[in-house]
């Protein structure tokens, strides 16, 4: 069956960078060490582990850093080649080759349950598998998540993956596909809205509306009272959404220091605003962006790093005088709601329902067309678009109806 297939070729990924480099674009502008080939599921490492046959799967700002060669270093020895991209997936659970029809949503962090490992490390044991200490190690071949791991394949495949009981969550029935497999990045923006701890009425900045910053909106207004919601989005398409979605204040991304400015009522000096944003979320991760977020949260505020930043330069004196926090906020697992503890994705399948977020998926491409798939999803900002994905339910009736023959 026809799969992804991301590859260690040092040539294709050198061109990669050039390419990208020579754009001036970012995304989009080349597939690098990645091909179309066939290949069959891969197989169960182990008793609780399941065959999921992918019917959506989100292209990811990370997947597009990773093709055109702009992801950090930092990852190289928790991937293991080759592997399958996609870990943002809707999909359908298989025994003996046979679909059952449960439709699942994947959690793709290989924390230590999956990866066989007792005692699992502190992180896994207090429900934090996004913090896991064993990603490089157990049973499992090196891997952060499904979609970077040469052992459990990805949801950019006619083949499959497979995924542990524990990272399989049922979609219910009320909710599409598109609505599904929003839920991945919507856990992200859950698990960085919980992380920002946003007070009751206080002035909370969003820098950027692409998946991650829209999902970001959605998550504060389900879960926090912001007292007042800016937003930097750049494109007309983001703008409609930030509002549509509990924006108060939206605007291009160069005049948000200055809202911010406004709404807190402060002054500038050195560079930065005496006052402030009480929480700024950067969703963007770049070092403009990263910079942005320092100069304009109060004194002793909260900065969340949502967007994957990379290898970037930054002065930190604001940082130090001003004692501002700041925060990463990596996938998801378990969160304290209220006085409650539940399971992020949980909470994720809660905020796609009620804001309705599968119709942030823009684009679905069939995976024989992957060079246009990933071209529009590098563009999707200036294109109109927010999530491209891959859609590979044609396929599967196809084979369904082959069996039966």
């Amino acid at each position: 069956m026809k799969t992804l297939v991301y590859e260690r070729n040092v040539a294709r990924f050198a061109a990669s960078r050039v390419a990208s480099a020579l754009s001036g674009s970012g995304h989009g502008v080349t597939v690098g060490p990645l091909r179309l080939t066939d290949t069959g599921a891969p197989e169960l490492p182990g008793p609780q582990w399941r065959h999921v046959r992918p019917r959506l799967a989100g292209i990811c700002g990370s997947d597009l850093s990773t093709l055109d060669g702009k992801s950090s270093r930092y990852f190289e020895d928790v991937v293991s080649f080759p592997f399958v991209p996609g870990h943002e997936v809707v999909g359908t659970v298989q025994e003996d080759g046979t679909d059952t029809g449960q439709r699942v949503v994947v959690e793709p962090v290989l924390g230590c349950v999956p990866r066989g490992i007792t005692p699992p490390c502190a992180a896994c044991a207090e429900g934090r598998t996004g913090g896991c200490e064993r990603t490089a190690f157990g049973h499992l071949a090196p891997g952060l998540q499904i979609g970077y791991c040469t052992d459990t394949g990805g949801g950019w495949s006619h083949a499959g993956l497979v995924a542990h009981d524990t990272q399989l969550h049922a979609v219910p029935d009320e909710l599409s596909d598109d609505d599904a497999v929003m839920v991945e990045p919507t856990a992200c923006a859950v698990h960085a809205a919980l992380a920002a701890r946003v007070e009751d009425g206080d002035c909370v900045a969003v820098i950027g509306a692409g998946t991650l910053g829209l999902t970001t909106i959605a998550a504060l207004r389900h879960l926090a009272s912001p007292g007042t919601l800016l937003v930097g989005a750049k494109y007309p398409e983001q703008r409609h959404l930030a509002e549509d979605l509990g924006a108060d204040v939206v605007v291009d991304p160069p005049q948000l220091e200055r809202s911010v400015r406004r709404q807190s009522r402060s002054l500038v000096t050195t560079g930065s605003l005496t006052g402030g944003a009480d929480v700024v979320v950067d969703c963007v991760g770049s070092a403009s962006s990263i910079a942005q977020a320092v100069a304009m949260v109060r004194p002793r505020g909260r900065v969340v790093l949502v967007g994957m930043p990379g290898r970037t330069t930054l002065d930190l004196a604001a940082l130090w005088h001003r004692e501002v926090s700041l925060v990463g906020a990596y996938a998801y697992g378990t969160e304290e709601v209220g006085a409650l503890r539940r399971r992020t994705f949980d909470v994720a399948l809660e905020v796609v329902r009620a804001a309705r977020l599968g119709r942030l998926v823009s684009a679905r491409y069939p995976l024989e067309r992957f060079e246009d798939a990933i071209a529009h999803a590098g563009a999707a900002g200036r294109r109109g678009a927010v999530k491209v994905v891959f859609d590979l339910r044609t396929a599967a009736k196809r084979a369904d109806r082959g069996r039966v023959a």
